[in-house]
């Protein structure tokens, strides 16, 4: 089989990552820096997020206007977000443009970082961390982190806090950036029916001049801590509990399979939804698996009225202990299993999800996994590597309970 991919690093240490799709009229562009809320220092906490609006605010050879406006001359469909431990950048364009977007989205990886923009930016991050406080969901997950991580970078939310938004300078952003995106940190990928030499060709031209820092990214596993954390908030109706256990990382050869117990736990059709949300107990509720290179973290969460945490908490108990006793039935495992495939199916035919899967690929994998790859990890997902994930890390334990809301609940946490 023709081997769809091509790498090629530049002298400065940018490696750019080529898959081509002959047939589509599309391609995609990205930049993946390795840089994150984790790497950030306790004073800046916020700044990668911050920086992430900011490389939008304009370069030495175009104004914010003319970023937004040249995207829109190609019609791109483009958009940038932060996580814990990475930074995208991307657009998406019909083929023939595909130089013209790894050209913009380069220019926007030299910023100018315009004081004034600065300061009216850092106060859109403040409205946003003002407005994530008034969702119980994002102040639950928030508050989760902290206390299961702590001790650790990935305790401090993405967006920052308020305190270290109002004291970051300018000063201190440029300096961040000039260390974490560096082309030895960063990856250039493309997807869709492009010449792969012309795109290394763009990328020479556009990033060859780029200086390496020679920074290594040095990170450090999280303890992941038990107990029950409470964290009253008046302000609320409802209140909000969250359920954690340590779990696969995403670079574990069972992360398909922790991915497919989180759905089959608490996804569409789940038990979860049947046991839960159908009886009443919550009218929203599920589970999550988070997935980073160093660590996982399997939640189980649900809204309820204050009064009613008692039985919410034991229903979830009850899932997931059930689960790890009694195993899983074949039926839910395949069903879990068609739908992923029908999903990896239809993404494989759109350059821009290919794109987000490359970007994963190069994170947790170190190299670009073909479609045909990714299927045969699903088709080993089954009862037995299930059971398998559960010997390692079990839910048949008390875990640790975030609750938020109205009710000081459980009292002596």
């Amino acid at each position: 089989m023709h081997d769809p991919y091509t790498l090629h690093t530049l002298e400065n240490g940018l490696r750019i990552v080529i898959e081509r799709m002959p047939g589509v009229r599309s391609a995609a562009a990205g930049f993946l820096v390795r840089t994150g809320a984790r790497d950030e220092p306790a004073e800046l906490a916020g700044v990668s997020h911050f920086l992430e609006h900011m490389m939008f605010k304009g370069t030495r050879r175009r104004r914010w206007q003319d970023i937004t406006i040249d995207f829109d001359r190609m019609g791109s469909i483009y958009n940038a977000f932060t996580s814990e431990d990475r930074t995208i950048y991307y657009g998406w364009v019909r083929r023939g443009d595909i130089e013209k977007q790894i050209e913009l989205l380069a220019d926007m990886m030299r910023p100018a970082l315009p004081p004034e923009e600065f300061d009216m930016e850092r106060n859109v991050i403040l409205e946003e961390i003002a407005m994530s406080k008034d969702q119980i969901e994002h102040l639950a997950l928030d508050f989760l982190q902290e206390k299961i991580f702590a001790g650790n970078p990935l305790a401090w939310p993405i967006l920052g806090y308020e305190s270290t938004v109002r004291a970051l300078t300018r000063d201190q952003m440029a300096a961040y950036w000039q260390q974490r995106y560096a082309p030895d940190n960063m990856v250039l990928i493309v997807a869709g029916d492009v010449d792969p030499q012309a795109v290394i060709g763009h990328a020479g031209r556009y990033c060859g001049d780029w200086q390496p820092s020679g920074t290594a990214t040095c990170r450090t596993p999280p303890a992941i801590h038990d107990g029950v954390d409470v964290l009253r908030v008046d302000r609320f109706k409802q209140q909000f509990l969250v359920l954690s256990y340590p779990f696969v990382s995403a670079r574990d050869p069972l992360a398909e399979t922790a991915a497919a117990v989180a759905v089959i736990l608490g996804g569409e059709n789940s038990r979860v939804f049947w046991s839960i949300v159908q009886t009443g107990l919550s009218p929203r509720a599920g589970s999550y698996f988070m997935d980073l290179t160093d660590c996982g973290v399997l939640l189980l969460y649900g809204a309820c009225p204050p009064e009613a945490a008692e039985k919410l908490l034991d229903a979830m108990r009850t899932e997931a202990k059930r689960m790890v006793r009694e195993g899983v039935k074949e039926a839910e495992v395949e069903r879990v299993k068609n739908r992923r495939r029908t999903s990896l199916a239809v993404e494989s035919e759109a350059p821009y999800h290919r794109l987000t899967q490359l970007i994963d690929d190069m994170e947790y994998h170190g190299a670009p996994r073909t479609v045909t790859q990714m299927l045969a990890e699903v088709d080993a997902v089954s009862r037995g590597s299930i059971a398998a994930c559960f010997e390692r890390f079990t839910l048949d334990r008390p875990g640790h309970l975030a609750s938020v809301g109205p009710r000081a609940w459980p009292t002596g946490a």
